[in-house]
């Protein structure tokens, strides 16, 4: 109970700082939510240690996933990687191995994220900018040439062609002779949040959702180390959102996957612990530790109680994290570096499972290999020199912590609510919810940097007006040309009476409820193009022109 000195000490701490001057703006964080000056006991509301808080690798799971997280094993340090084609990709994995990475990231290029072959008239220009080239399984197997498959983690940012990319996947696997019980890895596979954010959907949304449940199901069964999705708010963040609706949308998503998987037959506990999610990591040191935290019991409340998941590895909420790539400038780049490390911080301090930090040149080109060297040491020196990874969960208890993770919590709830109230997750976003939100809270934060009530160093405060210009690097107009006649051979070379069979195959496949990733094999060993596949799943499905009601 707090003693009459207690009481004494407080009504002097307010007068004292009610005396202070006060900042020309309230403090706030970078999601405008209002901080108050100091947080006690008090503010926590009868929070109770031992049931909201818990201890690490225990329901609910605030403190972390893992009994002793980081004392045991390091996060994966993954750096995403892919330009050109697939053998200058491949030989930019192979420097990240060497430098000490634990993991890949493979980043596609736009072609190849809208389901479009190289050769197509709509890629021209964009072949191999900003990331590999993939057209065929040829492409896949260069793309991974030399590099054990058994033995590295791989994830592939792709989402509404990640159906066909995991067949390639799946097929170079086979075809060198590896397991696939053994492969570990990720494919993104998160069509919802294309329509919240990123736009690179092909197909309308309830098919589309149908590709994502069939990935999950066939890598349950077949696939049992990979994560079949992973279930990204980092491109809702980067679109605009505050972290609350970033974490409330990414787990609204999850819900929905899980409620279409249920609704297939599915044993819950049969693919839950292998759903995956993807956050971002913004400027808001607390503010981001505390949204990490918040995930993990928002999830593990609702697989526990409202889904009746009996496996604890089913209620743990496994994350990748990546440092915010919108927060980045082209005013003085090297900044950059300092913006990292802290948001890199931000995601070990809450928990995560793998981290990608950032280069300093990526609002300007696709990273060096000098850039993207210093931002895996930031991770290095982040994990072997700071001590950040001695003890499990180092600002649990604090009360500025714990009273961000309880309102990140209660604001989720609410925003659950709300798409609740427009039908559910489909008529959401048919009705434009989640882009309107999104676009809203961009333009809110975007006044306050323009009202300089946010400052961002070399932008709107503390320029240079000499700035040196930084190498970057430069993609050759020749990669295009030698992905698009590489292309035209293996067209050329392949049985056009088997590929045109896999194709009429897939839509058959395609207008029934069966899985279609069998029918995708056999047409990615005939050398059927993504292009292809895509087209021939359209025929069936139709395509998504992105219409909403605003």
């Amino acid at each position: 109970m707090p003693t009459a000195t207690d009481h004494t000490a407080r009504d002097r701490w307010e007068k004292e700082a009610a005396a202070a001057p006060p900042r020309d703006v309230p403090p706030t964080t970078v999601s405008s939510v209002p901080i108050d000056p100091l947080y006690t006991p008090d503010s926590l509301n009868g929070f109770d240690p031992e049931t909201d808080l818990g201890y690490p690798g225990q329901y609910p799971f605030t403190r972390g996933v893992h009994a002793s997280m980081y004392r045991s094993r390091l996060w994966t340090m993954r750096q995403f990687a892919g330009f050109g084609s697939a053998h200058q990709t491949n030989q930019r994995f192979k420097f990240l191995l060497e430098k000490g990475q634990t993991g890949l990231s493979t980043a596609f290029d736009l072609p190849t994220l809208m389901g479009l072959d190289s050769d197509d008239p709509r890629s021209l220009g964009e072949v191999g900018r900003l990331g590999v080239a993939v057209s065929t399984l040829d492409d896949m197997r260069e793309l991974f040439d030399g590099i054990d498959l058994a033995q590295i983690s791989v994830s592939m940012t792709i989402n509404a062609p990640a159906i066909v990319a995991m067949a390639f996947y799946l097929q170079n696997a086979r075809d060198r002779g590896i397991d696939w019980r053994k492969l570990r890895g990720t494919v993104q596979n998160d069509i919802l949040k294309e329509f919240h954010a990123q736009n690179e959907f092909v197909f309308p949304p309830e098919p589309s959702v149908r590709l994502v449940c069939d990935v999950i199901d066939f890598c349950a069964k077949e696939v049992p180390q990979w994560n079949a999705v992973s279930i990204s708010g980092y491109h809702i963040r980067e679109a605009g959102s505050t972290a609350v609706q970033e974490l409330a949308f990414t787990l609204a998503d999850g819900f929905h996957y899980v409620d279409t998987c249920l609704a297939r037959g599915m044993d819950i506990d049969a693919f839950a612990p292998r759903l995956s999610f993807f956050f971002n990591s913004h400027n808001d040191v607390f503010e981001e530790i505390a949204k990490y935290r918040a995930a993990r019991v928002l999830w593990a409340e609702a697989m526990r109680n409202k889904y009746g998941a009996r496996s604890e590895n089913s209620w743990k909420l496994r994350c990748h994290a990546q440092t915010a790539g919108c927060s980045l400038q082209d005013k003085q780049p090297e900044v950059n570096l300092i913006r990292v490390a802290y948001q890199a911080l931000a995601a070990v301090l809450g928990g995560c499972q793998s981290l990608h930090t950032n280069s300093m040149d990526e609002t300007l080109a696709l990273p060096s290999e000098h850039a993207v060297t210093l931002a895996l040491r930031t991770q290095q020196v982040l994990a072997y020199e700071t001590g950040v990874t001695n003890t499990v969960d180092p600002l649990g208890g604090s009360y500025f912590v714990e009273a961000l993770t309880k309102q990140m919590q209660e604001d989720a709830r609410a925003y659950f609510e709300r798409i609740d109230e427009k039908g559910g997750m489909l008529p959401a976003i048919e009705a434009g919810f989640f882009r309107r939100e999104i676009a809203d809270a961009a333009f809110t934060y975007q006044r306050e940097i323009d009202a300089k009530r946010k400052l961002i160093v070399g932008v709107n405060a503390f320029q240079e007006s000499d700035e040196k210009l930084i190498e970057t690097l430069v993609i050759e107009d020749v990669v295009e040309k030698e992905q698009i006649e590489r292309l035209r051979k293996i067209k050329a070379k392949r049985d056009s009476a088997t590929a045109r069979k896999a194709l009429d195959d897939i839509k058959r496949v395609a207008a029934t409820k069966a899985n279609l990733l069998p029918p995708l094999l056999e047409a990615t060993e005939a050398r059927c193009t993504v292009g292809e596949i895509m087209n021939a799943l359209a025929d069936v499905f139709g395509r998504y022109d992105g219409a909403a009601k605003w």
